[in-house]
Formats: C-alpha cells, sequence, structure tokens
C-alpha cells in the first residue's frame, strides 16, 4: 500500500464486482478468537433445522451448560434468519457470561448481517481488525519516536497533541488516547475509510518537525492491538 492509498478503495479493489454494504466490527476483540470463530461459523451445517434452533434457544442459559455447547449455539443461533435468534443473542451478552462475550458479540455481528441481508436484499460485508472501529472509521495504534531517544518535553509534548488533534478533526478523525513514555508518544485514533492512513500521520509529522524536527520520521501503525511502549523499545533494539 502506498503513502496516498486509503482502506476502501483497497477493499473495493480486492471485492471486484461485489457489492454490498460495508460493516465494521466496532469491538476490540483478539484476533486469534475472531479466526476461532469464524472457522467455527464456516463449519456449521447448512441443512440445520431452524424452527427447533429457535424453539430450543433458551437452553443456552442453563446452568451447567459446558463452554463448548455454549460456543456451538452461538453460532447456531447466529446462523438462523429470525429476530427470535438475534434477540437471544443480545440477552446471552446482558447476561454473566464474560468468558464467551466476545466470541457472543461476534455472533450478534453476524446474525444483525444475515437479517439485514435478507431483509435489503443486499450483500453484507464484515471488516473486522482486532483495534475495531466506529461507523465506517478503523481504529489505529500508532507510535511516535524521539529523534535523539531522549524524552519528549513539555512544550513538544503539546505540539504532538495539538497538531494531532487537528489534522484528525480535519480529516473526519478523532484522537482517542494520547500518552507519552519518555521517548515514545502513543496514540490511538479513529479515522476514516476513506482518508490514506500514511499520508495523515507523515504530515503530522512533518507539521510538528517545523518546531525543531524532533520526531523520528520513522512510526509504528497498526489496527491489530495496542502495543506497550517496552515492546516497542524491544522493537526498536532489534
Amino acid at each position: 500500500m502506498t503513502d496516498s492509498d486509503n482502506i476502501y478503495d483497497k477493499i473495493r479493489e480486492l471485492l471486484g464486482n461485489v457489492n454490498g454494504q460495508l460493516n465494521i466490527l466496532e469491538h476490540q476483540i483478539d484476533l486469534k478468537v475472531q479466526m476461532e470463530y469464524f472457522n467455527y461459523s464456516k463449519n456449521v451445517n447448512p441443512n440445520l433445522n431452524q424452527k427447533e434452533i429457535i424453539r430450543n434457544k433458551d437452553e443456552i442459559f442453563k446452568a451447567g451448560i459446558s463452554i463448548e455447547d455454549q460456543k456451538n449455539m452461538l453460532v447456531k443461533l447466529a446462523s438462523v434468519n429470525d429476530i427470535e435468534a438475534y434477540r437471544t443473542i443480545e440477552k446471552y451478552i446482558q447476561g454473566p457470561y464474560p468468558v464467551l462475550r466476545d466470541w457472543a458479540i461476534l455472533a450478534l455481528k453476524e446474525s444483525r448481517m444475515l437479517i439485514e441481508s435478507k431483509m435489503l436484499d443486499e450483500n453484507q460485508i464484515l471488516i473486522s481488525t482486532g483495534l475495531g472501529g466506529k461507523g465506517m472509521k478503523l481504529r489505529y495504534f500508532t507510535a511516535f519516536i524521539a529523534n535523539d531517544r531522549k524524552p519528549f518535553d513539555n512544550l513538544q509534548r503539546r505540539i504532538i497533541s495539538n497538531e494531532a488533534e487537528y489534522f484528525l478533526n480535519k480529516s473526519g478523525g478523532e484522537l482517542e488516547k494520547i500518552q507519552f513514555d519518555d521517548e515514545i508518544c502513543s496514540l490511538v485514533t479513529i479515522i476514516p475509510l476513506k482518508v490514506a492512513v500514511h499520508t495523515l500521520f507523515k504530515k503530522i509529522i512533518s507539521e510538528c518537525n517545523l518546531f525543531g524536527d524532533f520526531i523520528n520520521h520513522n512510526y509504528v501503525i497498526t489496527n491489530v492491538k495496542i502495543i506497550s511502549p517496552e515492546d516497542i523499545r524491544s522493537f526498536l533494539r532489534k
């Protein structure tokens, strides 16, 4: 991907002639859990008795039901084009089941997309990352590194905060969090799909460096997970 590329155009390029409504998974869910869920979901028998699934929907709330059975029932409910199935998953999420909450959130998203797909007669396309998103925006973790590897001083911190907020707002994005840890500045941002993220962050760095060239032009960016300052330092040492 070049600096001027944006995620939206890349997705449309990959989809080719497949038209449909894009949906972003908003919650932050570990990619391993996502992969496990979607692989599990792929193997659900398409010839399942949907009426039977709805009839037995409340069994998921029974005491003593195993984790594996709960996983199975959530995936089955998500495969049924029925508002009762959706409401059952929704009720499950609101209950005291923290171990499978992420799994249930994925099931709820799949259920909603299935119902909307049938109702609107339109393909529903899911975009999921480890950090999630909001609306038609993705969440990113970014880390700026001080050029001399010395802690950012108070003036430099204000400059980074102001320039990041200004250019993110200008692009329709949001600065959710900014944190300084000596020579590392970590940002959590929400950025529209149609914005070229590398162009945006290079512009922020360039504007900050007008005040003394204090940020390295290389930076860390990912939409997979939040990276600790210790892990960033370890990566830089390597």
